[in-house]
């Protein structure tokens, strides 16, 4: 479509989106002001008061031939303005015809020294009426309300039956000065409106993307684990016929398949998670790399204090061996904790806490407030997240959170034994 054709045809829709906006009573209060609360409000009341009490007193002395329909006007225009606080578009027609039924009905009592169509006190009136609908609706709709207005005037003075002090150019200036800077604002408010929105869910993006990035790294990990697993089993499969004086074919058979089906699994399981290594470059040092245990965690330790990090260390229980995830796990939740105490509270004191227990094991990592501010952070961490991960794909309970004195504490509760397949966990949604 052409530059011709897209302008025909935003032509033809011009009347319907006018009528659209203009003939309709919606409800569209005018929101509270973040600064200023309800203080413009009260003023725009203040205002109708003023004015319809101006109006009144006015009437009696200038418009002595219609001084009951001149005071009815000078009410609907006051109520104009107090009713554009929550519904602009009625506010504005029942202003504007209030404005051309005055100056239609009224004209003999305005003298050729007085201003017409339009006086002072209802230019001031309208004007705010227009701005309020300006803050509200659409620039293309307060433009044609403005349109509307003047034409109104125009028609006014068309059929006067005398001359008057015509103020009709400067009324209309005023009236469009009030809608473009209510248009204006209304825009900036849209604007930020889009852009507290956009960052939402850019926020909301950058998490999930976390998220994602977090259990890519655990699937790599478990991937070592359970491959470490089935090669055991494939091996075993393989050497077990040998252990056996006379294996029947039976056995041989059913060994000989479950070596098959181990290594079938091995390499779909390769096939699938391997998918995930190729992406990660970072992750081709370390490919052949055992996975660590809480056995390292001395190690852990060593390092991270001789980065000038003051760590004590607690094991309470009689150590023992547990399942390679959950050794995994808690090794990478002490990881992630002292990380984050180097770099959210530095000159800190961490407490780190290894609790064996018949049902599983405890991991606890408590520091100290920090001793000096901590630099910026350079974004969203997956320090937290991937502990919540590995806890909720155990089945574990993980709490995190500021101590009273201002510190930080991780208490992770991890099971001794994994549970069953095609049992639910809830992950904690972290989005």
């Amino acid at each position: 479509m052409g530059d011709k054709e897209r302008f025909a045809a935003a032509a033809r829709s011009l009347p319907r989106a006018l009528a659209t906006g203009l003939l309709t009573v919606a409800h569209d209060p005018l929101p509270r002001m973040r600064w200023l609360a309800w203080l413009p409000h009260a003023h725009v009341v203040l205002i109708a008061a003023l004015t319809a009490i101006y109006n009144l007193g006015d009437s009696s002395q200038e418009f002595h031939q219609h001084p009951a329909l001149r005071t009815l006007f000078a009410v609907l225009q006051s109520a104009s303005l107090v009713l554009a606080l929550s519904r602009p578009v009625p506010a504005w027609w029942l202003s504007t015809i209030t404005l051309f039924l005055v100056a239609a009905l009224c004209e003999a009592d305005v003298g050729r020294d007085h201003l017409w169509p339009w006086r002072i006190e209802d230019i001031i009136l309208h004007t705010f009426v227009l701005l309020l609908l300006a803050l509200r609706v659409r620039p293309l709709i307060a433009a044609g309300a403005l349109a509307l207005t003047v034409l109104a005037g125009l028609v006014n003075s068309a059929f006067q039956t005398q001359e008057h002090n015509e103020v009709l150019a400067r009324g209309a200036v005023t009236f469009a000065t009030a809608v473009v800077v209510g248009a204006s604002l209304r825009m900036s408010r849209v604007a930020r409106t889009r852009l507290a929105e956009q960052e939402v869910l850019t926020a909301g993006e950058r998490s999930r993307r976390t998220l994602l990035e977090e259990r890519n790294r655990i699937a790599r990990e478990l991937h070592d684990v359970v491959a470490h697993h089935m090669s055991v089993i494939s091996i075993q499969a393989q050497v077990a016929p040998h252990l056996v004086e006379n294996p029947s074919a039976d056995l041989k058979e059913n060994l000989a398949g479950i070596r098959q089906n181990a290594v079938e699994a091995l390499t779909e399981l390769r096939r699938v998670l391997g998918v995930l290594r190729s992406e990660d470059t970072s992750a081709e040092g370390s490919r052949h790399t055992p996975q660590p245990t809480l056995d390292r965690l001395p190690e852990l330790v060593d390092n991270v204090r001789s980065a000038g990090l003051a760590v004590t260390t607690a094991i309470t229980g009689a150590p023992r061996p547990l399942s390679p995830g959950v050794e995994l796990s808690a090794y990478r939740i002490v990881q992630e904790s002292l990380s984050n105490a180097m770099r959210h509270a530095p000159g800190a004191q961490v407490r780190v806490g290894i609790g064996y227990h018949p049902s599983g094991v405890t991991v606890r990592v408590v520091n100290t407030p920090p001793a000096r501010p901590a630099p910026p952070s350079p974004g969203a961490g997956h320090g937290l997240l991937g502990m919540r991960e590995r806890t909720a794909m155990l089945g574990g309970e993980l709490a995190a959170g500021a101590t009273p004195d201002g510190g930080y504490e991780v208490l992770a509760t991890l099971p001794a034994h994994l549970p069953a397949p095609g049992t639910d966990h809830p992950v904690e949604d972290t989005a």
